[in-house]
């Protein structure tokens, strides 16, 4: 439609797959700072993650297209149990605990979206949650899980769109939202009118 450049800055195989799959042509752009973010409350820990993402790429992209326009979309997705932010499991230890707090309990999935767009000189962000319900796991079902490759890179312990997905009772709201993207927000709210 429009000469845009959509940059994703983020290297994960699930929101590349999300803006695949409404179409975009985009590239990826992935920032090698290090950030850390001191809050303690999920909603504006992955907000500040988002938007530094967002900063950090939005920096190589002015360099890169000078006078071209471009769109720089980062997100972050934080899981959180009776308030308290679960990760990514620093080991199998960790990931049983995390696979034991949210086993047959209810907990939220916070993805923070921030976007940059060059035309208007702003940076945009909001925050999607979402309530997931986990069955009870026994001992067994979480050892099985625990020798999967799964739990080790995702915020949590696990993928919603994965193998841990026989273990989800429901959700209340985006689905995409726990895989990491709101994508239907994201298109509506900030690409509709430039792509």
């Amino acid at each position: 439609m429009k000469d845009i450049k959509i940059i994703l800055a983020s290297a994960s195989p699930r929101r590349k797959e999300l803006l695949n799959q409404i179409g975009l042509d985009f590239e990826i752009m992935v920032s090698d700072k290090e950030t850390e973010i001191d809050s303690k409350d999920p909603r504006e820990a992955c907000e500040k993650q988002a938007c530094q993402k967002a900063k950090d790429i939005v920096e190589q992209a002015t360099l890169k297209y000078k006078e071209n326009d471009f769109i720089v979309i980062a997100a972050d997705t934080i899981v959180a149990f009776e308030g308290k932010i679960l990760g990514k499991p620093k080991s199998r230890e960790d990931a049983k605990q995390m696979i034991e707090a949210i086993s047959g309990r209810k907990h939220r999935v916070y993805t923070a979206v921030c976007v940059y767009n060059s035309i208007k000189k702003s940076y945009e962000s909001f925050v999607d949650d979402t309530p997931v319900e986990v069955a009870k796991l026994s001992e067994g079902e979480i050892e099985d899980y625990l020798d999967k490759k799964e739990p080790y890179d995702k915020a949590g312990a696990y993928a919603i769109q994965g193998y841990f997905s026989r273990y989800i009772v429901g959700i209340e709201g985006d689905y995409y939202n726990v895989m990491g993207l709101p994508i239907g927000r994201l298109y509506r709210e900030h690409l509709r009118n430039y792509i």
